[in-house]
């Protein structure tokens, strides 16, 4: 389980998922400043500044720790460089979100993350169900929940894009532990 007291790390090879914490709202505005970061996700607003990530972070240390858990992904000597987080609306079981910042797209850091996210989330948060989805606009976040054992559904769901403005087909997959 997600402890408050015991926020999980979770090392792999190149990077640290650890809890975000004060401290990290600058770096956070500065990479989600960009938006083709923002544009690819359901939650994030564009333009992203210092005011969302210090809301952010304020969200994530008050976050039910059965239910949800926020990463912030650490790459040693750079810092961080993307987010992952497992969340549960209202409802529904729990859902999988990541970004990566642009300077760090295609170097396999998203699958890295995910992979070992998945990996304690299975042992260690006893779950065995995860969904995510992404844009259909977004075949690259579509190629990395599949090499991480998510399968399609088959099902499109339309999310809204708060970054867009507008509502994006999202091509839902699942992931069985």
């Amino acid at each position: 389980m997600c402890l408050i007291d015991e926020a999980p790390r979770i090392e792999t090879r190149r990077l640290t998922l650890r809890s975000p914490a004060p401290g990290d709202e600058s770096r956070l505005a500065e990479l989600m400043s960009e938006f083709d970061i923002a544009r690819m996700t359901s939650r994030v607003p564009h333009p992203y500044g210092l005011n969302d990530a210090v809301e952010f972070i304020t969200r994530a240390q008050a976050r039910d720790p059965r239910t949800d858990c926020n990463f912030l992904l650490e790459l040693e000597d750079e810092g961080v460089v993307g987010g992952l987080g497992l969340f549960t609306p209202p409802g529904q079981g729990v859902e999988v979100g990541y970004w990566i910042g642009k300077p760090w797209w295609g170097r396999g850091f998203a699958s890295e993350a995910l992979a070992g996210a998945l990996a304690w989330a299975g042992k260690d948060w006893k779950k065995r169900y995860i969904v995510a989805g992404h844009f259909s606009d977004n075949p690259a976040s579509g190629a990395v929940l599949s090499k991480a054992g998510f399968l399609y559904t088959g099902e499109v769901q339309h999310k809204h894009s708060l970054a867009r403005g507008v509502v994006v087909p999202t091509r839902m997959m699942v992931w069985l532990a």
